[in-house]
């Protein structure tokens, strides 16, 4: 005599939905941040991790259990696991909740974010530690990048796709033909113009949802307190040692994070400055600039077009991880890239006692004087 077939894992949504009005019970085992864009109406909050220890909450075990997650897999997960514990009728919501919405079956939807923000920033509200609440965390953050070239640009195209609520933009240079090649914020037919003007429409053009500051200035003594003070993050894109010595002392001094990068012909750099007691400042691994000669820019040196776009993005990254509190930030860490061999390093960056950016007192300079240094050197 053979045994029945074992019952399939999966059940469509439709299927779902009348095995719930003949009384199943569907248990909902995304993350709470997740169940909060949405959830079939009916369905118990258990996130999956929770689900060992919240058995007292399941029904009997001779009941029919579903589960159902984003898109199928983490629902198929616990559905094993709850037969394998008992619970043998338990199945898995085919789709999950995005095939469940597809289908228009009755959902309970809550959200802070309209129509448009939730199909525009979808792929962040289904992340795990982003979602609702991180993606307003997003719109309500201030980002200054300075600089709309190179680095800039990667950076800010990636920050505002994000949905960071206020970007400043600050450029004192016009687009020339030679920044094509690389700095992808800029058309040809922006030649001649501000560039961070046409940073600023790129931009909007992308995200017309957040609001983008452009400022022609150049960064200095008098100026750069001002910049940074209202910042959450600020993204270092500039092309000069007086702007990175000038926005690290006032970002010490704001305690707000810095976003470093720096490109030469086939490699850059990127780590995190600041914002956290004991981490290390830009000081602690470059105390003094060097000498002209020895730190020449792209137009004298050239640069691989596409490197800036690589060291610009991992700069985005950063920014975003620091707005939305997520992940390790490059804190005491210097990420080096070689393009030339895709090599990636990582060196340690200590805070040095002794730093003329975050050491004692007495050793720090004024921004006036970091000027006066810059340009002696």
């Amino acid at each position: 005599m053979t045994s029945a077939p074992p019952e399939p894992l999966d059940v469509a949504p439709d299927e779902a939905l009348r095995l719930m009005s003949a009384g199943a019970i569907l248990i909902d085992v995304r993350e709470p941040d997740e169940v909060a864009l949405g959830t079939p109406v009916g369905a118990i909050p258990i996130p999956l991790r929770e689900l060992p220890t919240a058995t007292a909450r399941l029904p009997a075990r001779e009941a029919p259990l579903l589960t159902i997650c984003a898109s199928g897999r983490r629902s198929q997960q616990a559905a094993q696991w709850l037969q394998a514990s008992g619970w043998a009728g338990a199945r898995s919501v085919a789709g999950g909740f995005l095939r469940w919405q597809a289908e228009g079956l009755p959902a309970v939807v809550h959200s802070a974010l309209d129509a448009d923000a939730r199909e525009r920033y979808a792929r962040h509200l289904l992340l795990p530690g982003v979602g609702e609440a991180g993606q307003l965390r997003l719109l309500a953050a201030r980002v200054l990048v300075v600089g709309a070239g190179g680095l800039g640009s990667p950076a800010a195209f990636y920050v505002a796709a994000a949905g960071v609520g206020h970007l400043r933009i600050v450029d004192p240079d016009v687009v020339d033909r030679s920044n094509l090649q690389r700095q992808i914020l800029h058309r040809d037919a922006a030649v001649g113009m501000p560039k961070a003007d046409s940073a600023r429409a790129a931009l909007l053009a992308l995200n017309p949802r957040i609001a983008v500051e452009a400022l022609s200035l150049r960064v200095d003594a008098g100026n750069v307190q001002a910049l940074v003070a209202d910042a959450d993050v600020v993204v270092d894109g500039s092309d000069n040692f007086i702007a990175r010595y000038l926005l690290d002392a006032a970002c010490q001094a704001a305690g707000k994070p810095l976003v470093y990068g720096a490109i030469h012909r086939f490699e850059g750099q990127v780590s995190v400055f600041g914002g956290a007691e004991e981490a290390p400042c830009y000081r602690c691994l470059f105390p003094d600039p060097p000498a002209a000669a020895d730190a020449p820019d792209c137009a004298t040196a050239g640069v691989l077009g596409v490197l800036p776009g690589i060291v610009g993005s991992l700069q985005a990254a950063e920014a975003i991880k620091l707005v939305l509190g997520i992940g390790v930030p490059l804190r005491g860490r210097l990420l080096h890239v070689d393009a030339r061999g895709m090599v990636f390093r990582e060196l340690r960056v200590p805070r040095d006692p002794q730093c003329p950016g975050c050491g004692p007192a007495p050793l720090r300079r004024p921004p006036q004087g970091l000027e006066a240094l810059c340009a002696l050197r």
